[in-house]
């Protein structure tokens, strides 16, 4: 990865390797995402094999996304107090069981309840990998680990929906989808052995070992994680359940969002260590990544869901050529993800902005694909083309800024930072599902499907521009100002560096 592959902990005479310890990480990454994107393609023969009720489904997809962003932050959290291999693994058992679950779910309520808890594994070990990253790499290393990550999350959502529509396909409607289950216990069972036999587990070491001297403290901010999990909820519950009385919520999230805030800087003005160290906001880097990638989900996240709905209910295309439509998007997506990474440390906010750029560019020629398949009759395939772009800027634009968003951040809050940033963005998938797939509809009972198209996209190109703004911002405060080293630091409460890595 540019540096030694060894890792070297003081102490012990086992030698860890960098590479081996990436590879589990990006396994159990690809996961997460591909229990959201193959779920896309499965839905109507879910609806058909559980007789299951739009409401049931629309909570197949939301349900598992909400228990996500739940668990992100307080995750990364316990991880990086109580050790993230530890927590990784644990976050993999409950995933890989719940995914059974799933499979053998005998209707839509045991179902949902599965996914709920699906979704709360993947919310315990997604943060762990960032932060391991964060914690086992530096310099060139990171961006290279960080580029692979791009490449991972890009090419599992759009190889998801390829992979379920094979698998429904090939075993049929009526139980195709629980096999979409059934295929991560292998590879989840796979991730918890070799993680067992190639993680350092450096921290837990360490909180053994102050344990024999000492009980070590350990302060996990539980008013300040159940404040935080209440404002997350209400954020994200009203895109998804679309019901009159959910909005409420969302005036009462921000005042529960502002009494976290001000908890957080009495718990820490007391000595204590918060769930999220307010101070890493001071790292314009990280700020300014958090509003760039969130623009992002809030429309480009909804892509494959609109085209998955297009193809198979208004062009009546069957859930393999659904899911294969984005196989160009993976390809592209992992080949810019690997690519680009060379430029990252020297280009990265220039290539940020010329992603989005092409994301934009591509949206707009998907929408006159669009309107092609409905005035010149030509095929639906010919949106491969433009999607396939779309997977480009998407690859560049992952890898580039994860690497810029963390890479001020101290790895003593790696897995914080981490569950913070995943979760502004799960909060904008939330919003950006809800919002695109909302005008879709409406547009459906309007007028056609491919105006519903047409206007869904509009959205999305909408959301883009937004992050490009953004982003071209960034750049302009980078370049008069280079460095984003917050001052005064955020260390400067000694108790904070009680955890950091070796």
């Amino acid at each position: 990865m540019g540096e030694r592959d060894e890792i070297r902990i003081e102490g012990r005479d086992r030698v860890f390797d960098r590479r081996r310890v990436l590879f589990v990480l990006l396994l159990a990454m690809a996961m997460s995402l591909m229990a959201v994107s193959s779920v896309n393609v499965a839905l109507p023969t879910i609806e058909e094999g559980l007789g299951a009720s739009a409401s049931d489904i629309q909570w197949v997809l939301s349900g598992y996304a909400l228990a996500f962003g739940i668990t992100l932050i307080p995750a990364g959290r316990a991880g990086d107090v109580l050790g993230r291999g530890s927590w990784f693994i644990v976050g993999m058992v409950v995933f890989v069981l719940a995914s059974l679950a799933c499979g053998l779910a005998s209707d839509p309520l045991a179902l949902n309840a599965a996914r709920l808890v699906q979704g709360v594994g993947a919310g315990i070990y997604s943060p762990q990998v960032t932060g391991m990253i964060q914690q086992y790499f530096s310099g060139g290393g990171r961006a290279r680990a960080f580029s692979l990550l791009g490449f991972v999350v890009a090419a599992s959502v759009a190889v998801g929906p390829v992979l379920s529509g094979t698998i429904i396909e090939a075993v049929g409607h009526t139980h195709g989808w629980r096999w979409t289950f059934f295929t991560y216990l292998p590879v989840g069972v796979l991730g918890i052995v070799l993680a067992a036999l190639w993680f350092p587990f450096e921290t837990e070491r360490r909180l053994r070992a102050a344990g024999r001297v000492g009980r070590p403290r350990v302060d996990l901010d539980p008013v300040g994680t159940a404040l935080m999990a209440l404002a997350v909820t209400g954020l994200m519950f009203p895109f998804m359940a679309r019901s009159a009385w959910a909005w409420l919520l969302l005036p009462l999230a921000l005042v529960v969002l502002w009494g976290w805030v001000q908890w957080e800087r009495r718990y820490t003005a007391a000595g204590h260590e918060p769930l999220i160290d307010l101070e890493l906001f001071r790292y314009r880097s990280f700020r300014n990544g958090i509003a760039v990638s969130g623009s992002v989900f809030l429309g480009v996240t909804s892509t494959f869901v609109v085209v998955a709905i297009f193809l198979q209910s208004g062009l009546g295309a069957g859930a393999l050529a659904a899911g294969m439509i984005g196989l160009p998007n993976a390809i592209l997506s992992g080949f810019a993800a690997i690519y680009t990474v060379r430029f990252v440390m020297e280009h990265g906010r220039r290539l940020v902005i010329i992603a989005i750029g092409v994301m934009i560019a591509s949206t707009l020629v998907s929408l006159l694909v669009a309107l092609l398949i409905e005035s010149a009759g030509i095929s639906f395939w010919w949106l491969a083309a433009p999607l396939a772009f779309i997977g480009l800027g998407m690859g560049a634009l992952g890898s580039a800024n994860q690497t810029l968003s963390m890479q001020d951040i101290p790895p003593v809050h790696g897995g914080a930072a981490s569950g913070l940033k995943q979760t502004v963005e799960r909060i904008a998938t939330a919003m950006g599902n809800a919002v695109i797939t909302g005008v879709f509809f409406l547009t459906v009972g309007l007028a056609d499907w491919v105006d519903a198209f047409v206007a869904a996209f509009a959205a999305v190109t909408v959301c883009l521009t937004l992050a490009l703004l953004l982003a071209v911002g960034d750049a302009r405060q980078h370049r008069l100002r280079p460095s984003s080293s917050p001052d005064p630091s955020p260390s400067s409460n000694p108790r904070r560096g009680r955890h950091s890595t070796f």
